[in-house]
């Protein structure tokens, strides 16, 4: 009797672990998250002329807080046509490994960057101030404590490939 039920046990944690991943690659659009993705933050966006403050560790940089913040990272200087900048910059972003657009409107670019290991996932913001002449950045790791600098990294390579 003892035996069947653990039988029993094992079989749904089986069939609940497999209805769970397929439910998992259905939300995120055929792709399975992975074990490191975490929970994507609430309250993201551009308003006011800010994003969402980043968190107290340091694993987040954004270009909307105070310049002696240990998180600032200066904005994206725009030269020229600001649509043709915002334009080769979602073109970037969406020609980077393991990303996935999650918002795409005329003015704000949220999207998704995975680890290539591990899976980890950080969410990144892209905000275009067209008269200050810059778009603003918001890159932050989901889970951690430390990114080693992987998000400044990734700001300061699109700063470079945008001014290309």
């Amino acid at each position: 009797m003892i035996k069947i039920m653990k039988n029993t046990l094992l079989l749904l944690f089986v069939i609940i672990l497999s209805l769970s991943t397929v439910l998992a690659i259905e939300i995120y659009g055929g792709q399975p998250m992975g074990l490191f993705a975490g929970n994507p933050p609430g309250g993201l966006g551009f308003t006011d002329g800010k994003f969402k403050p980043p968190p107290h560790k340091p694993n987040a940089v954004s270009s909307t807080v105070a310049k002696d913040d240990s998180h600032y990272i200066a904005p994206l200087v725009i030269t020229g046509d600001a649509s043709a900048a915002w334009k080769k910059l979602d073109a970037l972003v969406r020609a980077q490994p393991r990303t996935t657009i999650i918002s795409a409107k005329p003015n704000y670019l949220y999207a998704e960057f995975k680890s290539a290991k591990m899976g980890f996932v950080d969410d990144v913001e892209f905000a275009l101030d067209e008269t200050a002449n810059v778009i603003h950045v918001r890159s932050g790791s989901r889970l951690g404590v430390r990114d080693f600098d992987v998000n400044r990294k990734r700001i300061e390579s699109i700063r470079s490939q945008l001014g290309k």
